[in-house]
């Protein structure tokens, strides 16, 4: 049997189910960076299968997913930045409690 794009968007899908669940449903603020960065990938699998089946002889996806994965660093590195920041401040990383732009 061979692997086709239908395959790669099931797994996209699933990726993305998870990446969304767990960003909406938990508490903790790195778990939510985390399932943010699960639905980054599930994004460049779709990038990548899309430019291997649609356009095979251009790398258009390729170069997005590229693009992707810088954002996800930055966004990585700057939100841990922010995390522990907010950590030192409150001793607490607890999304639910983290109400620094309230009055």
């Amino acid at each position: 049997m061979e692997v086709g794009l239908e395959h790669y968007l099931i797994l996209s899908t699933v990726l993305f189910s998870i990446g969304l669940y767990g960003a909406l449903s938990k508490r903790s603020a790195v778990v939510i960076l985390m399932s943010i960065e699960i639905m980054l990938a599930a994004v460049t699998v779709t990038m990548v299968a899309f430019s291997r089946y649609i356009v095979p002889t251009e790398l258009t996806g390729q170069i997005f997913t590229i693009f992707i994965i810088v954002v996800a660093a930055a966004e990585a590195a700057v939100g841990l930045a922010i995390i522990i920041a907010i950590y030192r401040r409150r001793e607490n990383i607890d999304a639910s409690k983290i109400d620094l732009l309230k009055w």
